[in-house]
């Protein structure tokens, strides 16, 4: 759905594929109107008005936040099925609540300001916020003398005897590491007082089990840093590994806090993660200082940074206490992928080097049209030499569900593939040419 001109939603409406505010519109929810968004992306390059309406995002397929300009929700509501995530592509705002019924928030780099009146409800193992790409949940508070008090519902309860004035709370999702520490849950807190000495102060640290990062959930401990590379552990004065928190005691100032293991030792230490283009293809290189009962390296990329491919699988060194250099090259890369690398042990534990996002810029040309369509997408392809082209669409799980074959020539080429078979939806399209060295993929909307 586009909107070209000033609209008021009074009532409740569904929509489908996209919601769409154009330059100079203004799109507005008043008296508690409910929009349910099916499968569909929100993009404001308008005037996004909230008022006291509900943006539900629903349907098994991930849907997209985006746009020019900012969007602030009244409330918001995560409501996908099959695991699915609602992925951020701008910085949001939430003014009254983030209601977490079945899927995931991915801030995929990007930050969620609840504000002083926002806060996150009902989150859970399987509905919650993620961001493995980085990205914040940001709640602001006046707390004088709090006791447990938890702004935002972010999972950080905050006690003291001290005026702490305007305190700011900041939750990421990526593990943390650096000198004393090498992996934490997946959950910091970066809390920022405004009186920030001399607290006398406790913090209760909540966590899913799905963010423990593969570590002891029963020897967690605090760690705290100042400057974001050097960390020391804080000790733990009460935890529950049936209601899943840690707390502390005595803490005179706040920074950088996560939990780990003192022993958070592993097997493998990375010390260089790359993924650069050359050519037409994209050179992944690591390195490790050591090894310890390492057994083989698994290359993964995906094109939402949700969904992952194993593409490649090379040997790991075993036990090693010198460096080694591993390398993997991606033939077929598209506009834009994420990689990461896991590495497997001989007991089957699993870590991961950090994402990264590299894409090239390939001499063919490559373009798509209608975007969202009905029954048929155009493909135009401009190359240099004559190839054999392979257009593919794989469903949101990766399975494939269409194949087209069709010869090229050199200059420009306009492919018509019929999707009329194909339920409503989002898909990804890939065209390989050119041997299977180009490959270009984006997403594409059946209504």
């Amino acid at each position: 759905m586009k909107i070209y001109f000033p609209l008021l939603l009074l009532w409740s409406q569904a929509i489908s594929a996209q919601l769409s505010i154009s330059r100079g519109s203004q799109f507005l929810l008043a008296g508690g109107a409910q929009v349910t968004l099916q499968n569909a992306d929100l993009i404001n390059n308008g005037n996004f008005i909230a008022g006291n309406g509900t943006i539900r995002f629903s349907g098994n397929n991930p849907s997209f936040i985006r746009g020019t300009q900012p969007i602030q929700f009244f409330e918001f509501v995560i409501d996908k099925s099959n695991k699915s995530s609602v992925l951020l592509q701008r910085d949001i705002g939430v003014s009254h609540q983030a209601l977490f019924s079945s899927g995931f928030l991915d801030l995929n780099g990007f930050n969620t300001d609840l504000g002083t009146t926002g806060s996150l409800v009902n989150e859970n193992e399987n509905s919650r916020v993620i961001g493995v790409n980085g990205g914040q949940v940001i709640s602001t508070a006046v707390l004088n003398g709090p006791l447990l008090e938890n702004p935002g519902n972010l999972g950080a309860a905050i006690s003291s005897t001290q005026n702490l004035g305007t305190v700011i709370v900041k939750r990421g999702h990526q593990s943390q590491n650096g000198n004393g520490l090498t992996r934490s849950i997946l959950r910091y807190f970066d809390i920022t007082p405004a009186n920030n000495i001399n607290l006398g102060a406790s913090l209760q640290i909540n966590y899913f089990d799905a963010e423990l990062n593969s570590l002891d959930e029963n020897t967690l401990t605090f760690f705290k840093t100042d400057d974001g590379v050097n960390w020391t552990s804080q000790g733990f004065a009460s935890g529950s590994t049936s209601t899943n928190f840690v707390a502390k005691t005595g803490i005179s100032s706040f920074s950088r806090w996560t939990l780990a293991n003192n022993n958070t030792i592993l097997p493998v230490l990375f010390t260089l993660f790359d993924a650069k283009c050359e050519g037409n293809t994209i050179v992944i290189k690591w390195k490790t200082a050591q090894e310890q009962n390492s057994d083989h390296f698994n290359i993964e990329k995906s094109i939402d940074g949700v969904n992952w491919t194993i593409i490649g699988s090379t040997p790991a060194a075993g036990n090693s206490t010198s460096e080694k250099t591993y390398s993997f090259t991606d033939n077929n890369p598209g506009q834009k992928n994420s990689y990461r690398v896991a590495e497997y042990d001989i007991d089957r534990r699993a870590q991961y080097t950090v994402v990264l996002t590299s894409s090239c810029d390939l001499t063919d040309k490559f373009s798509v049209w209608p975007n969202p369509l009905h029954d048929v997408v155009m493909i135009n392809i401009v190359t240099s030499n004559d190839a054999q082209a392979t257009i593919s669409i794989f469903d949101n799980k990766g399975a494939l569900v269409k194949r087209q074959n069709a010869p090229i020539l050199q200059g420009s080429n306009q492919l018509r593939i019929d999707l009329k078979s194909l339920a409503s939806g989002a898909y990804t399209l890939q065209a390989n040419w050119n041997n299977g060295k180009t490959s270009k993929a984006l997403k594409i909307i059946k209504q």
